[in-house]
């Protein structure tokens, strides 16, 4: 199948992106696809609204997994594009239309050009949320198919098309979603005194979160706490009974994802005293940090060195990801892949190089292919 195929098939999976679990057309398209493909070598096997599928070898002695993820963004896109996103509020704005692609593509590849090795081509869903790995890990599918080793990228738009970025080790953070819930009493604007206003409340409790980073974390270590979105009240002139912060907790390290959480929990309970007021926090999904295999990453690293792909040995990110949960269990890496776009992750305007798609097929199936 020519490049041009798997650009169009980007093309037509960035206008159907679905949030977490609810890639239903999605599924289907990617079923489409998989079943268009000579199929005495293929098991297909669906999982909620994910799918597993195993290309079988010549002469097995172990699985070499590959995950891709599928789910997109509650954004409204903005990219001008003439296959812009079909679904209303809707957008692969974090390049999961790429990674599906990308991995159509080399299984693809593994169907017409056989190895001795069986194969397990993974396109999870809910990555963004609320976490689609972990349980996607502990299925009954994945008890039967666990891979010996396992791999996956992500798109990176601050590289060029042709670059590869890695480390060994820690690459992406502790990450935990953070939503609190403040309670109190509403009432008119003329009489504040009869009230417990939870604007003031959530204001002030978002200021003083920020002493958390720079007070109660080691400095030598890191953490980020972000609130992306607040709400409360209703009309100008009523005084706020309720309002809500959402956000997210990042760490380098499990110790002070707890360090974070605990002081949060003491803050809160200080703040219902001083206002007299009810706050619930509530964590939603976590994910665990993305650690790369020191043994599996610098194979791939020295494979990469006796190639003209441009190497970069990165930096570990902030960024949130739960692939972290099944290196947790199988060993492997993740790396970042150069798509060149002045708009980054999770924004409306991201545009990928499609470039990068034909980049990725022949860089993965030449080291899958290699592996001995």
């Amino acid at each position: 199948m020519s490049t041009l195929d798997f650009k169009s098939i980007r093309r037509d999976l960035h206008q159907i992106p679905e949030l977490g679990f609810q890639e239903f057309k999605t599924q289907q398209y990617l079923l489409n696809y998989v079943s268009s493909l000579p199929a005495d070598r293929l098991e297909i096997k669906t999982w909620r609204t994910g799918l597993f599928v195993k290309v079988h070898g010549t002469n097995p002695t172990r699985m070499i997994g590959y995950r891709g993820d599928i789910d997109g963004l509650p954004i409204t896109e903005e990219t001008g594009l003439d296959f812009p996103s079909t679904h209303e509020g809707r957008m692969h704005a974090c390049g999961h239309d790429f990674h599906m692609s990308i991995e159509l593509g080399v299984l693809t590849h593994f169907v017409h050009h056989p190895i001795e090795d069986d194969l397990l081509f993974i396109f999870q869903p809910a990555e963004e949320g609320p976490g689609g790995a972990k349980p996607m890990l502990e299925s009954e599918i994945m008890q039967e198919w666990t891979p010996d080793c396992i791999f996956a990228l992500h798109i990176a738009p601050e590289y060029e098309v042709g670059t590869v970025a890695i480390k060994e080790g820690l690459l992406f953070a502790n990450t935990s979603e953070l939503f609190i819930d403040f309670k109190g009493k509403g009432g008119h604007a003329a009489y504040p005194h009869q009230t417990k206003d939870m604007i003031v409340v959530a204001s002030s409790f978002v200021t003083q979160m920020q002493s958390i980073v720079s007070r109660n974390v080691d400095p030598l270590d890191s953490a980020v706490i972000t609130v992306g979105k607040m709400e409360s009240g209703t009309v100008q002139n009523i005084i706020a009974e309720t309002a809500r912060l959402e956000g997210t907790i990042r760490t380098l390290s499990a110790e002070s994802m707890e360090s974070v959480k605990k002081r949060l929990e003491a803050l809160i309970e200080g703040m219902k005293i001083s206002y007299d007021c009810d706050i619930q926090v509530d964590y939603g999904s976590m994910y665990r940090q993305v650690y790369n295999d020191p043994e599996w990453t610098n194979h791939f690293i020295s494979f990469l060195q006796k190639t003209d792909r441009n190497l970069v040995i990165c930096q570990e990110a902030m960024t949130g990801e739960d692939f972290g949960y099944m290196l947790e269990e199988i060993p492997g890496f993740m790396f970042w892949l150069g798509v060149n776009s002045p708009y980054g992750l999770h924004h409306s305007k991201l545009n990928p190089d499609e470039e990068a798609i034909d980049f990725a097929i022949s860089l993965l199936s030449d080291y899958i292919g290699g592996l001995k």
